[in-house]
């Protein structure tokens, strides 16, 4: 039974090793664009106790067909809309799962209840399978009704990973 572990153990070593030869670091482009929907309301977790909730899909020229949800947190200064600590997870149809810490602002575009995204960033903070430890960042644009809640979402910039 000795020789049987030693040689399951020695099994399982070459089979990593040979996947790990053929997998790689790799820093590419990253995009992500869809509509989302935020449902705003009470959040506990935010110092305003106030905060957003926002589901959404689209597409990615790296991840392919995804879907997303997220969370802030919103502060009111004036017309703008203040939003941080948020988190946001996209998801692939393969089951993998990308993380990202987000902040910016919300200003009204002057046309009714349409606001446009401002000084909005996004830090990639790891996910799952071959994004476990992926890193990078850059820009958020979009829009958002805040009468409906419907809008659009780009996210674009640079992303680091271990590619399988």
């Amino acid at each position: 039974m000795h020789q049987a572990i030693l040689k399951l153990a020695g099994g399982m070593a070459l089979a990593l090793a040979s996947g790990a030869a053929s997998a790689q670091w790799v820093t590419t482009d990253i995009q992500v664009t869809g509509v989302i929907q935020e449902v705003p309301g009470p959040s506990a977790r935010c110092p305003s106790r106030f905060g957003g909730t926002i589901t959404g899909h689209g597409s990615s020229t790296l991840l392919g067909r995804v879907a997303f949800v997220a969370n802030d947190c919103i502060t009111p200064d004036g017309a703008i809309f203040n939003f941080n600590r948020g988190r946001f997870i996209v998801m692939t149809v393969s089951g993998e799962q990308l993380y990202a810490n987000y902040s910016g602002q919300f200003v009204p575009t002057g046309q009714g209840t349409n606001y446009v995204f401002s000084g909005a960033t996004f830090q990639i903070t790891g996910g799952t399978g071959q994004y476990m430890f992926a890193t990078g960042g850059g820009q958020l644009q979009g829009t958002e009704d805040m009468a409906t809640g419907a809008g659009t979402l780009v996210m674009s910039g640079r992303m680091s990973y271990w590619k399988r």
